[in-house]
């Protein structure tokens, strides 16, 4: 593996936080109520603060930009583990059909909740990614039992099984929110395309404590990650319990897609895109790959809100479909080398 030093790690990291907090002033100044950084640093330091400034930006854009931020990070990193364990470049939780089960098992609870329960409120917002979870943990067991050949998980079924179930579960997802009232269809369908104009602070908080305890855990499997890159029978050689090892990776993974899903709908191509980038910054070795997934996951899920919510203004474009612009391309220059 390419040794990278740890000046070029900081370099790294540095240039990616600095586009980040870019990425986030632009966000927070810009839209259809325009603001100076003088407004803005002043609201937040509360000097001559006014309710109009502190609407806009406690209430609809820095809850937007937090929750952009910990998707993308959550995504990106769920995305290296996913890539690590099947050894597959073109794997991602969206393609594996992780965020369909997810989605659906979340529009389940849209369907039967919405109008008795508020979508905003706590029972709602802290359900939601226990609802997610139980889909992504289905999603993944009807995966497994379609992709174990002969005593272990093939990485190479899981792509294929993966997509197919994907699939299935997109069908359950679109059929049920063609059952919904017209106003909660229109709802459903927006989540389910990648949107997050509905961040508040209750969505940050229902989410904060499965990134905080799942990513510690996916980071302290890095070496586990680099062992995986070998060939299986190296890596049992060297002590690796491979099964109990990708289950591991594999639930603490659905972990975070879940939680990401439930407050983002079906953003798809952030744990595809994110690894690639990130090997090409700093590497092969996944305690390097791991942090700069998060980094450049966040990135990406940020511009592209900017760019959703200001490139047909005042109208929005589900920040989903603006990824999946940048993805499908990528997606299929990866196949082409792949099959090449």
């Amino acid at each position: 593996m390419r040794k990278i030093s740890a000046k070029r790690l900081w370099f790294v990291l540095s240039g990616g936080v600095a586009l980040i907090l870019a990425a986030s002033y632009v966000s927070l100044t810009h839209g259809e109520f325009d603001m100076t950084l003088q407004e803005v640093i002043q609201t937040l330091l509360r000097i001559h603060p006014t309710p109009q400034l502190d609407l806009v930006i406690f209430d609809f854009r820095l809850p937007r930009i937090v929750i952009a931020a910990l998707v993308g990070l959550g995504l990106g990193i769920a995305g290296a583990a996913v890539q690590g364990v099947t050894r597959n470049g073109l794997a991602d939780p969206g393609i594996l059909g992780i965020n369909a089960g997810a989605g659906a098992a979340i529009v389940i609870f849209m369907f039967f909740y919405q109008g008795q329960m508020e979508t905003t409120g706590w029972t709602a917002a802290l359900a939601m990614p226990f609802f997610g979870l139980i889909g992504g943990l289905m999603a993944a067991l009807l995966i497994y039992l379609f992709a174990w050949k002969a005593g272990r998980l093939d990485p190479q079924r899981l792509l294929l099984v993966g997509i197919a179930i994907g699939s299935g579960f997109g069908s359950l997802s679109l059929y049920l929110s063609l059952k919904m009232k017209a106003s909660d269809f229109e709802m459903a369908t927006v989540w389910m395309s990648g949107s997050i104009w509905s961040a508040d602070w209750k969505l940050v908080a229902a989410v904060i404590p499965w990134l905080v305890i799942l990513i510690p855990v996916i980071w302290l499997k890095s070496y586990v990650l680099d062992l995986f890159q070998l060939h299986e029978h190296t890596a049992k050689s060297l002590g690796v319990a491979t099964e109990k090892e990708k289950s591991i990776l594999l639930l603490s993974s659905i972990g975070l897609v879940s939680a990401c899903v439930s407050v983002s709908g079906g953003i798809g191509f952030v744990g595809l895109l994110s690894p690639h980038i990130a090997r090409r910054l700093v590497g092969l070795h996944h305690r390097f790959v791991i942090p700069v997934c998060g980094m450049v996951g966040m990135v990406l899920v940020l511009l592209s809100d900017f760019i959703a919510k200001t490139v047909v203004a005042p109208a929005e474009i589900p920040v989903g479909l603006i990824i999946a612009v940048i993805g499908v391309p990528y997606f299929v220059v990866l196949l082409m080398k792949k099959t090449a």
